[in-house]
Parts: structure tokens; sequence; C-alpha cells
């Protein structure tokens, strides 16, 4: 059974820094992506990271202030969050994609996790 876990959420303030994870079962995956879904809003890409690591693509309004990395022994990929802004409160979900690419959309992702809360206050 194939299953991806985020943890690491909560609640920061602005400026702040979190780290989400994510843990993978049941496979291994190509690239690994985030995504993120504010209330009232449709679900944006925010990073993805490529099965060695090598290649990894950032959204515009993260770029610089998130770092996505993976540790494959365990199976796990990682979101680091610096500078956190009020405008980065949303559910982060991790999702991945068993064919070798490295995409941005989110409807090129085979698997999803629950999500996890992040809120940010001012």
């Amino acid at each position: 059974q194939v299953q991806l876990v985020e943890s690491g959420g909560g609640l920061v303030q602005a400026g702040g820094s979190l780290r989400l994870s994510c843990a993978a079962s049941g496979r291994t995956f190509n690239a690994m992506g985030w995504f993120r879904q504010a209330p009232g809003k449709e679900r944006e890409f925010v990073g993805v990271i490529s099965r060695s690591g090598g290649i990894t693509y950032y959204s515009d309004s993260v770029k610089g202030r998130f770092t996505i990395s993976r540790d494959n022994a365990k199976n796990t990929v990682y979101l680091q969050m610096n500078s956190l802004k009020p405008e980065d409160t949303a559910v982060y979900y991790c999702a991945a994609v068993r064919r070798y690419a490295v995409p941005s959309t989110s409807s090129e992702y085979d698997y999803w996790g629950q999500g996890t809360q992040v809120t940010v206050s001012a």
C-alpha cells in the first residue's frame, strides 16, 4: 500500500521557520513535490526534487526562502521553510511521481499525502 505522510506543520510567527517532512512507503518514487492550498484558493506548486536530488525547482513565491531535500535511504522528502510570511499560510501536501519526470503541475503526480496545516501569524 502506497502512503505519503506529512508532518511538521504548525503555528509560527512571521519570519520564523518550519521543516515539513513527508515519509513515503509502499514503493520508491522518482520526483517528489510539495504543493499548498490556502482557503478559497487553488492548489499551487511550491517545489519539486528529482530522485537523485540533483534537480530542484521552486515557485517564484518561495524561491530563496524554501529548500527541498530528500533522504532516499529513509524514503523521506523535506521542505525547509525560512522567513515565513502570513501569505504562506496553507495546507501543505507532498506528492510523488512514478515515472521519470520533474513536474510542476499537480495533474502529473500519482500519489498524494493527506496534508499538514501551516499557519503563519503576523
